[in-house]
Formats: C-alpha cells, structure tokens, sequence
C-alpha cells in the first residue's frame, strides 16, 4: 500500500503554498522540502517497516514527521497520541494520521516546521 492519495492532496495544499517548497519521492513516502531540508514527510509504515517508525509508534499506520521548535517539540511529545516523539533528529517528531485527524492543526503544524526549516528571510514572510 501507499499513503493515500486524499492525505497527499491534503498535504500538497499545505506544503506547496509555502514559499519556494517543492514535492519529491522520498526513500518511503513523500517529502516535501525547502530548499534541501526536509520539514514534512508523510509514509506508511507496514509490517514493522521502516524499524525507527514502527518502534515509535508501536506497530503500523500512516505518518506525518515533521519538525518543531524546542517549545513545540516539548508539548506534542508530552501530548502523547497521535504524537511521538522520534530518536532522531533532535527536533522532529511524528504524528498518526487518521480519520480524527484536525487538518487545521497540520496546517498549522506544517507551518511551523516550514518556519524551523526555512531560512529567517522566508520564514518572516509568514509572520
């Protein structure tokens, strides 16, 4: 299987309108990146694999990881589901997507890891 196409369009929607992105296949997935930095990265993880995820979140399912900011990255990892927190990079963390899932808040979440992410000069242009 593969991640569904609505969660991609839903995503692309997101992604894309923030300024100089672009889409590309990832190892597993798709990424979106800024730049050559990866800030959201959506996969299905499936029968254990790939490992670093499926420890994360105990089992399979579809995953948005994303970046946070030191704060942030703090209060989603203490949220617990559909958040964990992952080994690494330091500031990136993962979130189940699902049927329940708030796409304002991906919105917004995606925003920020764009934020972390991007250089100051693009990353002001959305404040």
């Amino acid at each position: 299987m593969s991640v569904p196409d609505e969660v991609l369009t839903r995503l692309r929607e997101v992604c894309l309108a923030l300024p100089e992105t672009y889409e590309e296949q990832a190892w597993l997935g798709t990424r979106w990146r800024i730049r050559k930095k990866t800030f959201a990265h959506v996969l299905l993880v499936e029968d254990g694999r790939p490992p670093w995820f499926a420890d994360v979140i105990s089992g399979d399912g579809l995953v948005l990881a994303f970046r946070a900011s030191p704060e942030e990255l703090h209060a989603l990892a203490n949220a617990g589901p559909p958040f964990f927190k992952t080994v690494w990079p330091d500031d990136m963390i993962v979130m189940m997507l699902g049927d329940d899932t708030d796409w304002a808040e991906v919105t917004e979440l995606m925003t920020d890891s764009y934020c972390v992410m991007a250089p100051k000069s693009l990353a002001k242009r959305l404040t």
